[in-house]
């Protein structure tokens, strides 16, 4: 009868840390983890040194002092006896405003125009390239300026739209676009009106549920339920019926002009329309050449077999060739949602009040505060694009190949 005895385990030793394969990685890692943090603590002691040798000690207690300053688009009450930290939340909700519409509005016309430059029509793929060519060869500044410059020397003044003057008034006189901006209706909030909101946003969410089931039973059983017109009916809808029921919690304030200028209504300023307009353009033209890169990279097996099915090619697009497409679409995607929230930056071109031009700009200007408005502009984009990132990363994970 042979026993066998397992050889005695080794103690842990210091050496293993260097000259064992399984604990070197973790070391180096460690080490160099340790040596940055160190450099960076170094470098904050000695710009603290510095700074207060200078009489500059790092101190935020500007940010609760008076602004005196005003700011022309505003999504919040302000005005000039408002703190700097007031002013500069006012800058960042701007910022994301102009950021959030760029990527709703850039995806848009990226989507559409990168499948319009394959389309079949010489015409239309010819002027889809030439639109990606020119925005994506020409700086994005110039772009901005040029847009501004359009709005404000090729528009009307509100003079103009007096009676006898040369400008009127566009659907059925409810909008009015100027020199000074473009006016539209702006909603009136009345009793009851958080009711409607509310029923709004559970019919959107309902109307997608709606065509999340429709392709889960297109998928297991390969009938075909329609999707946009239902979704559209659960979206709207239950809205119109509370909005009725509850009397019309929810009117309109319309544009007139009064003096000088229009009073009433929304006014939306030349420098957002300018920005907005120049990032979504000028980022549309890059999401359309990922858009065309990723329906490429799908076989045209994919197409030819859904054609064979009897799949019209609207429907082959949106069911077979997109849903693949958008692994290859999404990774891309992320790094120009990033570069246009970063792009925003250069608001301050057009007088558009955004982080940069308010804690960035004037607050920097009055107080000095150079390191630490910086500090807080650097956090605050570092923030907000950690959360653009985590965001499609998840959606991104969403999208992988399932395997059974």
């Amino acid at each position: 009868m042979t026993i066998s005895i397992d050889p005695p385990k080794q103690s842990f030793r210091l050496s293993q840390l260097i000259y064992d394969t399984r604990y070197r990685s973790i070391t180096i890692q460690v080490v160099t983890l340790c040596l940055v943090a160190l450099g960076i603590i170094w470098l904050g002691y000695n710009a603290s040194v510095n700074l207060t040798a200078l009489g500059l000690e790092p101190n935020f207690s500007f940010l609760w002092n008076r602004a005196g300053y005003d700011i022309n688009q505003t999504l919040i009450p302000y005005n000039n006896s408002d703190t700097h930290a007031r002013a500069a939340l006012i800058g960042i909700l701007n910022t994301l405003l102009v950021a959030g519409l760029g990527c709703v509005t850039a995806t848009l016309i990226g989507v559409i125009a990168g499948v319009l430059r394959l389309s079949k029509n010489w015409v239309v793929a010819k002027l889809m390239t030439v639109y990606v060519e020119g925005f994506r060869n020409v700086p994005l500044l110039l772009w901005i300026i040029l847009i501004y410059a359009v709005m404000t020397e090729g528009t009307p003044s509100p003079r103009d739209f007096r009676e006898g003057g040369t400008a009127s008034m566009w659907l059925d006189s409810t909008v009015a676009v100027t020199n000074r901006g473009l006016y539209i209706p702006a909603p009136v909030w009345g009793p009851n009106s958080g009711f409607v909101v509310a029923v709004f946003i559970l019919s959107i969410i309902g109307a997608l549920f709606y065509r999340r089931y429709a392709r889960k039973v297109l998928f297991d059983t390969g009938r075909l339920l329609p999707m946009v017109w239902p979704a559209l009916l659960i979206a709207i809808i239950p809205a119109v019926l509370v909005f009725f029921i509850l009397g019309r919690p929810i009117g309109l304030s319309y544009p007139e002009l009064g003096g000088f200028n229009f009073a009433g209504g929304l006014q939306i300023s030349n420098p957002l329309i300018a920005l907005w307009v120049a990032l979504s353009l000028y980022t549309g033209a890059f999401i359309a050449e990922i858009v065309r890169a990723g329906i490429l990279a799908v076989s045209k097996g994919q197409s030819e077999a859904a054609f064979a099915l009897g799949l019209r090619p609207n429907r082959t697009m949106s069911l077979v060739i997109l849903p693949q497409a958008m692994r290859v679409i999404i990774p891309p995607l992320i790094s120009q949602y990033l570069n246009l929230t970063k792009n925003s930056s250069l608001a301050i071109a057009v007088g558009y009040a955004d982080v940069r031009a308010t804690l960035g700009g004037i607050t920097l200007n009055q107080t000095g505060r150079a390191l630490e408005c910086m500090l807080l502009i650097g956090l605050f984009y570092l923030a907000i694009s950690l959360l653009i990132s985590g965001v499609m990363n998840i959606y991104n994970n969403s999208m992988k190949l399932k395997e059974r």
